[in-house]
């Protein structure tokens, strides 16, 4: 059986989603392969680095929570577009700052708003989601790693021609900013009908249905340290891959900014791939396979380092985690005995830990021994999803059909 066409209004409304999710993926990656300029400027250590990075995801937890009461008050419309323009005004700062400290702060600012930001245009994408009766998510969030490309690519181009970070981030804020502005009037609007609840997800062939608290809480752990797993190796490679080529293998500032584009680049023909493989295989058997892609391809780039090796190596980390944080969202929304949109939530703010952590820890391991050492997190971060992925869903053969276009619709 085949999926009936979507309708007009359902288009237009996956387009405007993912013109968010590539301005979200673009404004970070831009700032990105200016980081080990900011980091020399700045007369900063690895673990002062380390610190200051971990602003963004502080930023996160802290405004992470906030993000369903904020839906409900704003709407996700207006708080996706409007958090991403404040988040593009945060990272502006951070590459302006003149000390440590602001840099954090900025940082914070740009975290704050980019956790806002990914809750409401991840409760677009499910909403969208549902008017399409069938599998979208990785597709949007392919659109996110598009960004992160030509963000990362636009930057490292600035790096390489020592473009004044000011104006080229500044530009980077205005551009961006009105292609998220200008989706606005497309996106799914909260005063429209509301689409029928999505049915209950059946438990996987051979396991006892959910039952407890215990049991529900274990479930949604597991997907945090599968989603987690996946954004400490997405972390590694904006956060150090451009100073582990510099300053380990001595590469200019454009190739050095390769790292970040491989595993973004990978990571995104993984997410546009990912929808068709979880149907045919399962969550669980794609994740499985990804996490250990990670493990092997990252682990021999930093068993034999070279400049090739290195980038091959991220590049396969990116692969490796394409479909992990939509799997973790996803099976997260679908929880029993949770009310709609706080698994979500949870998960969303909980997986930030990941990007809380490792920064700071990576940074203190490599003063301690070397960023070489410090990068062992990828590998062992492959090794978790493999260990954890088993509460994914295993192979569906459910056909969903989308939900029909309300007869009446009204805009703002």
């Amino acid at each position: 059986m085949t999926n009936p066409r979507p309708a007009p209004r359902a288009r237009r409304a996956r387009a405007a989603t993912g013109a968010l999710f590539l301005t979200n993926g673009a404004l970070f990656a831009n700032l990105v392969p200016r980081y080990p300029e900011i980091k020399a400027e700045l007369a900063l250590s690895n673990a002062q680095f380390g610190l200051a990075v971990a602003g963004f995801p502080i930023g996160g937890m802290v405004a992470g929570l906030a993000a369903g009461a904020l839906i409900r008050r704003l709407g996700s419309d207006r708080l996706a577009v409007g958090a991403t323009v404040v988040a593009a005004l945060g990272q502006l700062a951070a590459g302006v700052a003149p000390v440590g400290i602001l840099l954090a702060a900025g940082l914070l600012l740009a975290g704050a708003m980019d956790a806002l930001a990914d809750v409401a245009q991840n409760s677009q994408g499910l909403r969208v989601q549902r008017r399409y009766g069938r599998s979208i998510l990785n597709s949007l969030h392919a659109i996110w790693s598009v960004g992160a490309v030509v963000g990362g690519a636009l930057g490292a181009l600035a790096a390489e021609a020592a473009l004044p970070r000011g104006l080229h981030l500044g530009a980077s804020a205005l551009v961006f900013g009105t292609v998220a502005a200008l989706a606005f009037r497309w996106l799914l609007h909260d005063d429209e009908p509301v689409e029928p609840a999505p049915p209950p997800v059946a438990p996987a062939p051979g396991r006892r249905p959910t039952s407890g608290r215990l049991r529900l809480y274990g479930v949604l752990a597991a997907l945090v340290l599968v989603g987690g797993a996946g954004g400490v190796i997405e972390d590694s490679g904006s956060s150090w891959s451009a100073i582990y080529l510099t300053d380990a293998l001595g590469t200019s500032a454009f190739v050095a900014g390769t790292g970040f584009i491989a595993l973004q680049g990978m990571q995104c023909l993984g997410r546009f791939l990912g929808d068709p493989l979880v149907d045919r295989f399962g969550q669980r058997a794609v994740a499985r396979t990804g996490g250990l892609v990670a493990l092997v391809g990252m682990g021999a780039a930093l068993l034999v380092p070279t400049v090739p090796g290195t980038v091959v190596g991220f590049g396969l980390a990116g692969l490796g985690i394409a479909t992990l944080i939509p799997a973790a969202m996803h099976g997260a929304d679908a929880l029993p005995g949770l009310a709609p949109g706080t698994g979500l939530t949870v998960v969303s703010w909980l997986l930030r830990l990941g990007f809380l952590l490792s920064p700071p820890v990576v940074g203190a391991v490599a003063d301690a021994a070397s960023l070489r050492v410090g990068l062992l997190v990828v590998p062992l971060a492959g090794l978790v999803v493999v260990a954890a992925a088993g509460v994914l869903s295993g192979r569906s053969h459910r056909t969903s059909v989308p939900v029909p276009e309300p007869a009446t619709v009204t805009t703002r």
